[in-house]
């Protein structure tokens, strides 16, 4: 590595601003951003979770609650935490303060 790349690469880390949240996102939401990260369609999703798509897509538009079954479900579809869909505006450090 070169001393001119190296330099680069710190001022692009000098340049860092920790990111602002400014969006609330909903726990529909936060599925569907996931689902959309993963390049999955409802129905892949629904495929891989077999819970049918018109369920999924009520959940994405918050028209019905996820719950903790379908949480579940939903999150090993996706292969992440349950509490990353189910609290999607959890403030850990405001909430480990408090």
């Amino acid at each position: 590595m070169s001393e001119r790349t190296t330099t680069e690469e710190e001022n692009r880390r000098n340049d860092f601003r920790p990111a602002r949240r400014t969006v609330d996102v909903s726990v529909g939401e936060s599925v569907r951003i996931i689902r959309e990260l993963q390049e999955l369609s409802q129905n892949q999703l629904a495929a891989l979770t077999g819970i049918p798509q018109s369920t999924i897509s009520a959940i994405e538009n918050d028209r019905i609650n996820l719950g903790v079954e379908r949480a579940k479900m939903l999150a090993r579809g996706l292969k992440v935490h349950p509490a990353v869909l189910v609290f999607p505006g959890w403030d850990v450090e405001a909430e480990s303060a408090a």
